[in-house]
C-alpha cells in the first residue's frame, strides 16, 4: 500500500480499487484522485470529506450495498472485507441475536441496512445508536448514513497510505 509520496504519483488505475474499497462511489474516487497531489495526509482526508458531503441519495444507497449489516462478516477475500472485520472487532458476538432484531427493525423502517462507522464501538452502543436512529425522518436519517460512509471512508484512506 503507497505511502503519500507514492499515492500522489500513482497511476489513477492502480489507485481506483483502493479507493473503491474506502467508499464505492466513482465520483468520490474520481474527485480524490483529481486532487492530488495532496501537500500531507490531512489535506487528503479534507478533500475525501468535502467529496463525501455531496454524495447524492442514490451514491449513498449504492454505498451502503457494499458494507455488510453489522455484527455480520463482509464477504470477499479484498481489502475491503478485511478492513470491515477490524472495525467491527468490537461489535460481541453476544449481541448478534440482538443486532439481528435490531437490523431487521431498522431495514424495515428505512429499506436499507443500518450503517455506522463502528471502529471502538462495543455491541451494546452500536445497539444504542441504532435505536435513537430509528426515530429519525428517512431524509434525515440517510444524512447520517453519509456522515457515516464519510467517517468509514476516513479511516480507510488511512489504511490505504499506511
Amino acid at each position: 500500500m503507497p505511502d503519500l509520496p507514492a499515492f500522489n504519483s500513482a497511476p489513477p488505475d492502480e489507485l481506483r480499487p483502493l479507493l473503491a474499497e474506502c467508499l464505492a462511489v466513482p465520483r468520490w474516487v474520481d474527485a480524490v484522485l483529481a486532487g492530488r497531489p495532496y501537500a500531507d495526509v490531512e489535506a487528503l482526508l479534507a478533500a475525501a470529506d468535502r467529496a463525501a458531503e455531496e454524495l447524492s441519495d442514490d451514491e449513498v444507497r449504492a454505498a451502503i450495498a457494499g458494507h455488510p449489516r453489522i455484527g455480520e462478516r463482509a464477504t470477499g477475500g479484498g481489502p475491503g472485507a478485511r478492513w470491515s472485520a477490524d472495525e467491527q472487532s468490537g461489535v460481541a458476538a453476544a449481541a448478534a441475536g440482538r443486532l439481528a432484531t435490531a437490523n431487521a427493525a431498522y431495514e424495515e423502517r428505512f429499506g436499507h441496512i443500518y450503517l455506522v462507522c463502528a471502529t471502538g464501538l462495543s455491541g451494546e452502543r452500536v445497539l444504542v445508536d441504532l435505536d435513537s436512529r430509528l426515530g429519525n425522518p428517512p431524509d434525515v436519517e440517510l444524512r447520517v448514513v453519509n456522515r457515516e460512509l464519510a467517517r468509514i471512508a476516513a479511516l480507510r484512506l488511512g489504511k490505504v497510505l499506511s
